[in-house]
Parts: C-alpha cells; structure tokens; sequence
C-alpha cells in the first residue's frame, strides 16, 4: 500500500533529511505539554509506558501530521521509556506517518467491500481532482493520498479518510464535491 511509501507502514529505516533528523528541535508546546501531562495521569505508576500511543499522537499532530525522529525521542524522554522501543510502536501502526503529508491527508480504502462498492472510480475521482497519484503529496502541499487497507466503515462502502473525517457511501460526484470544499 501507499502508507509504505508515505512512512506510515512497511519495513521503516531512518534516513536523516533536513527536515527529519535528531537535531531538529521538537518539543510538546504549552498546550500539549498539558494535555500529555494529562495523558500520563491517566495511567498508574508502573505503567506510564502504555502512554505512548496517545503521546505520539499528540505529537504528529502538532506537528502537522507526520511524526519525525526529534518528537520520538521528546516522547521516549517525556515517558521515561528507550527509543528503541517508542520506535517498535511509531513503525508498527500505520496511523504513524513518518514522513511530512500535506494539510490534507486521503487515505481511500481499496480493500475488497469498498473495491465491490466503487472505490477504483473513487480514487480515479481524487487522482484526476488533485493530478497526483497514490503516494504523493501535492506541490503545493495540501494534498496526501494514500491507498490503505480496511477503515472499519465496510458497510457504508467505498469509503475514504480525510485526516480525522470519514466520508461513506462515496459516489465520484460526493468525491469531487468534498475535494472542491476543502
């Protein structure tokens, strides 16, 4: 899938790039050094670990969408834990984006419900729409679009994922329409 070539999943190997290197400052910023503070309390002594999934969360959210090298080890430190081991988690979950994405990031599901529903059409929609193809970011750096494997939403097939939204029962008009919106 594209989420391998977009950082989000596969087999990951570090390279450093200007924009992705342990020498690039990050840090949670006031509000999200709050909600990570609260994040910790949630879990008891002994098991602060368990916290990095939301903690890396929070981080590639502020940080745009993608998560970068320096805001694991802000995490590891944050927590407590070994990077080796906030990297295990960062490249398993293809929720990770380990490579920047644009401000809006598509993931159109092409597995077996939403390819009987359409989704070969709906992602001919989106290509056609923002002229790049699975795996690319848009020059202007807006658009992401990466073709993933099952979103939950097999009932309301073909469907897609823009950042945090879904979008259901997607014909290439509804498709078009949100893209034009945005």
């Amino acid at each position: 899938t594209s989420a391998a070539r977009t950082g989000g999943g596969g087999l990951q190997v570090h390279r450093d790039t200007p924009e992705n290197n342990s020498e690039t400052p990050f840090e949670f910023d006031a509000v999200n050094k709050k909600r990570a503070d609260a994040i910790m309390s949630i879990y008891p002594e002994g098991h602060k670990r368990a916290a990095v999934i939301p903690l890396l969360d929070l981080a590639q959210r502020q940080n745009g969408g993608w998560l970068p090298i320096s805001a694991m080890h802000h995490v590891a430190e944050f927590i407590g834990m070994p990077r080796m081991r906030v990297y295990e988690v960062a490249t398993f979950y293809t929720m990770f984006m380990r490579n920047p994405v644009g401000k809006y990031h598509l993931q159109i599901c092409t597995t077996t419900p939403c390819w009987l529903r359409g989704s070969d059409e709906i992602l001919k929609a989106i290509k056609e729409n923002l002229n790049i193809k699975v795996g690319e970011t848009s020059q202007d750096k807006m658009f992401t679009l990466s073709e993933v494997e099952c979103l939950g939403a097999c009932v309301n097939a073909p469907m897609v994922q823009i950042n945090d939204d879904y979008y259901e029962d997607l014909t290439e008009k509804d498709m078009h329409e949100i893209l034009e919106d945005l």
